[in-house]
């Protein structure tokens, strides 16, 4: 019921998008007059693709080439609709200012001719970025009372599914092991698709390397596949799985781990801090794993140092993030979110829908844990 209705209201918001960017913005460059009636056709092709894409997004079978362009739609249809819209707003002064007749038509076309290229680079510029290979990030992290210091290597958000498969998984490994990682964490959302379609996908998770240990909490797509069969999948792979449980890693740090948030709204396998928490060694420092940043707000009397998330893809299309921080309290990056704790969300390895990035990377995190003397 939960995705039927996410489905609906996002098709419902699609298709108003969509006629928005073309009564507001399209439909407004006089240079395009005599081709309306394609770029109208156009328009409608898209908002069909999107249809096409929700309607099978959980059904097997959907060709690779057309689930990808498919979702693609969704990035042209979001990024046309943020041009559409500056378009307007830079229209609101524009009418304002005094013009002869002859000069506002060769102004209107100037700024028509360069809101089009504007989103002609947009676009061109996210799918290039979307179809790049993660970068490598290392970020440097103070933790109070740490003895020694350690290298987490996270990687979250991977989406292994319908586009992205086993070679891209298996690049993600190489590039885990040339970090010299101390642990390895995953932080959710690693799979979009049910055990039984996963084959090979993951085999390489088996080949990492890292000297204290592989580690994972599941994320809310895990949840729309089965996500104690993905997690006794993961865990086959030699990987440790922590669904509301801790381990005390190397007598150095407290690892701990919770289901996602979404488990609340399903009612089925919720995050539980306090067990979770039940184990853990009050003089070490603990660090936190949940695939969600707002889970920091479920924590009562539990310490935390560290909570390391995924989930936001960082917003994954510039200005995306500011919508998703309505939901989320972090974007992306490391933040101090009280005296004692610390939070940093990943930008995610993968992505989930159109392969489109504006302004937020894929990456792979090395978070370098440093003694705060």
């Amino acid at each position: 019921m939960f995705r039927l209705s996410f489905a609906l209201v996002a098709l419902i918001v699609l298709s108003l998008i969509n006629l928005y960017s073309y009564q507001r913005f399209l439909k407004r460059l006089d240079f395009l007059r005599k081709i309306q009636l394609p770029i109208k056709v156009g328009m409608v092709l898209i908002t069909l693709c999107e249809i096409s894409y929700f309607m099978f997004l959980r059904l097997d079978g959907l060709d690779p080439f057309l689930y990808a362009l498919f979702s693609a739609m969704i990035g042209v249809s979001f990024m046309l609709f943020c041009v559409a819209l500056l378009y307007d707003l830079f229209h609101i002064p524009y009418a304002k200012i005094p013009h002869d007749y002859s000069r506002r038509l060769f102004l209107k076309m100037v700024f028509d001719v360069t809101m089009l290229l504007l989103a002609l680079s947009y676009m061109l510029k996210g799918f290039f970025n979307g179809m790049k290979a993660p970068v490598i990030k290392e970020v440097e992290v103070l933790i109070q009372g740490l003895r020694e210091e350690l290298s987490i290597v996270q990687i979250s958000d991977v989406h292994i599914g319908k586009v992205l498969g086993k070679a891209f998984m298996d690049d993600i490994v190489d590039k885990i092991n040339t970090l010299n990682a101390d642990i390895v964490v995953i932080t959710g959302d690693l799979v979009d698709m049910p055990v039984h379609e996963i084959g090979d996908k993951l085999d390489s998770l088996g080949t990492i390397k890292s000297r204290l240990g592989v580690y994972f909490v599941p994320g809310n797509h895990e949840y729309f596949y089965g996500v104690h069969d993905i997690m006794a999948h993961v865990e086959s792979l030699g990987v440790h799985i922590l669904p509301n449980r801790s381990m005390v890693i190397h007598n150095t740090i407290n690892l701990v781990g919770v289901m996602d948030m979404i488990g609340k709204r399903f009612d089925f396998s919720p995050p539980d801090a306090p067990q979770a928490f039940l184990h853990v060694a009050p003089e070490l420092p603990t660090i936190l794993l949940a695939h969600q940043p707002k889970f920091i707000k479920e924590l009562k009397d539990e310490n935390v140092d560290l909570m390391i998330s995924g989930h936001t893809h960082g917003g994954q299309i510039f200005p995306f993030g500011l919508l998703v921080l309505l939901d989320q309290p972090y974007l992306s990056g490391l933040y101090q979110h009280s005296k004692t704790t610390q939070v940093f969300v990943s930008n995610g390895a993968g992505y989930w829908g159109p392969a489109v990035r504006v302004m937020a990377p894929s990456e792979i995190v090395k978070l370098i844990l440093k003694p705060n003397a």
